[in-house]
């Protein structure tokens, strides 16, 4: 949530170390992998069991590109998923028709691959800007940029389209389907799963072995249950039980400030409780919560900036994107690779928020891939026996992928690789040695041609951006306490006041976090981050103080327990 707490240190080192410790490491799996797993077999299935009906499994590509948006939005309330998956799916068939149209018109190589660098660079910062969630662009670039290299004619176009946009009205009732069992489940889930973790911090009593991971890992917990109820709607038939469960994250992010005065079994309790579909528990009179607390809350309730002021930060990644993707594919290309995209496509799936995280995906991507080579050794037998069976491997392996890749992305890309070979031969068989050795060399020359332009692109202004968003941290701030000064001041101005504030500590903590992981960057500072997060966090925390207790003589107004 906050560095509030953290002790101030000095500026940063702006040479990192690029450690492969813990790259590798198996996470607990998600609380949900069967979900996205499940969601994604049911989307991939009949339109490709309907293709294989009709003989023409060579048109599963199409129909795939609607079906894999099903793997996106499962942590989000149903009424944000439905605008969500709707936006995922529109976008999906904007580069789809982008890529098609290219390839209708031309069959040069090196143009291909850099309308597919383009493409690529367009979805990372959307999705980056957006904040998508998982898979991000990676699913949007890979099918974009196979569909390049199919052969195609403009009349063809049209159909094709019409294809993936039916799979991708039916991913869209996969993705809603729960709703009509649990409609409430995604923010019930956030608020157990943050409860669980302040348990797991609490049984410390902030102390011992481990201590410190925990208390990060509640944080994060927390700061996702936060998300998701305040995407709801504050008034309606759902605002009653967004506020009951309001009040229990609130519980939460108590015991991870207090965890020697927390009960570890109630937290766990009340986190069994919200696991079905009955009555939300009760929490008592609510404890008094820390200012830094209460100032974190507001912070997570600015509403965000607009779209066209955050992709500005984006642009050294959309740089890193277009470039590592372009030479990644020239690079291919010249080796003689049939299909470029594959290394087109490593390189996309390489670059995150910073070069160390970066690193990190490329170490994973390298090993996943290889691994999921010779996993298609020993499934490729078993598909070439029939198209149902070519059908069924996939299928399989696409739930395999969904469900490993919450424990660490390379498990989930040794289901992905053979996954990816498989549907290459759906228009027909090919010589497994040749598509192994062309994906092991695509995925090497992607992950290398892609981290050094990573590491040519280096975000040099990052530390820059810090010190003003530092600046403007402690201006909003000094603003709002101008108005908190006032022995009544107006309401909207105060209310205003606190939403810049808000705002501009989501900036810093989103910028100093982003340019923490940077290489050959200039020094951070640290300690003025940490203090101007304090400070800033304590005036929220007064003119949130301020506004509840007005609110409180106005109405009267008491959340009580409901019924989901």
């Amino acid at each position: 949530m906050s560095m509030s707490s953290a002790t101030p240190t000095p500026a940063t080192s702006p040479v990192r170390r690029l450690s492969l410790a813990g790259v590798l490491r198996l996470r607990r799996p998600s609380e949900i992998w069967f979900k996205p797993a499940l969601s994604s077999v049911a989307a991939v299935a009949p339109p490709n069991l309907l293709l294989l009906a009709f003989g023409r499994l060579d048109l599963a590509m199409y129909t795939m590109a609607g079906s894999l948006c099903a793997l996106y939005a499962h942590n989000r309330p149903y009424a944000v998923r439905a605008r969500t998956l709707a936006w995922v799916v529109l976008g999906m068939l904007g580069g789809v028709a982008v890529a098609l149209v290219t390839a209708s018109l031309t069959r040069d190589a090196v143009v291909l691959v850099t309308v597919g660098a383009l493409l690529a660079a367009v979805q990372k910062v959307l999705c980056d800007a957006t904040r998508i969630g998982p898979p991000g662009n990676v699913i949007l670039t890979f099918i974009s940029s196979a569909a390049l290299f199919v052969p195609q004619t403009l009349a063809q176009v049209p159909g094709h389209l019409a294809l993936a946009a039916a799979a991708g009205v039916w991913a869209w009732l996969v993705g809603m389907a729960p709703a009509l069992v649990r409609p409430h489940g995604p923010e019930r889930r956030a608020t157990a799963q943050a409860l669980n973790a302040a348990a797991a911090y609490a049984a410390t009593r902030g102390a011992g072995d481990g201590h410190a991971s925990l208390r990060a890992a509640g944080y994060a917990a927390v700061q996702a249950a936060w998300q998701t109820l305040l995407s709801l709607p504050a008034t309606g038939a759902r605002a009653a039980t967004r506020h009951a469960l309001e009040r229990l994250v609130v519980r939460a992010e108590v015991a991870l400030a207090a965890p020697a005065d927390s009960d570890p079994e109630r937290l766990r309790a009340w986190a069994h409780a919200l696991r079905g579909g009955g009555r939300i528990p009760r929490t008592g009179e609510a404890p008094a919560e820390t200012d830094e607390l209460l100032g974190a809350d507001a912070e997570l309730a600015a509403r965000p900036a607009p779209l066209w002021q955050r992709l500005g930060p984006l642009t050294p990644i959309a740089v890193r994107t277009a470039l590592g993707c372009a030479l990644a594919g020239y690079a291919s290309l010249a080796l003689g690779i049939g299909r470029p995209y594959w290394a087109l496509v490593t390189a996309a799936a390489l670059y995150q928020a910073n070069i160390t995280l970066t690193w990190s995906r490329a170490v994973q991507r390298v090993v996943g891939n290889l691994a999921g080579v010779l996993l298609f050794a020993a499934i490729a037998p078993l598909a070439h026996l029939g198209q149902v069976l070519l059908v069924l491997c996939c299928l399989a392996l696409n739930f395999g992928a969904e469900a490993l890749i919450t424990r660490n992305y390379w498990l989930g890309s040794v289901c992905v690789t053979p996954m990816a070979l498989l549907v290459t031969e759906f228009a027909g068989y090919q010589a497994p040695g040749d598509l192994m050795t062309e994906r092991a060399v695509d995925t090497l020359v992607g992950a290398l041609v892609g981290f050094l332009a990573a590491v040519v692109v280096t975000n040099r202004r990052a530390g820059n951006r810090v010190e003003q968003a530092v600046t403007a941290a402690d201006r909003a701030r000094e603003r709002a306490a101008r108005l908190l000064a006032e022995p009544d001041p107006a309401p909207g101005a105060l209310e205003a006041a606190r939403r810049g504030l808000a705002a501009a500590l989501t900036d810093l903590r989103a910028t100093a976090d982003g340019a923490a992981g940077e290489w050959w960057g200039r020094a951070l500072p640290q300690e003025r981050v940490v203090l101007a997060e304090q400070s800033g966090h304590r005036t929220l925390a007064e003119a949130v103080r301020r506004q509840a207790a007005r609110a409180d003589r106005e109405t009267g107004t008491r959340t009580e327990d409901v019924r989901p």
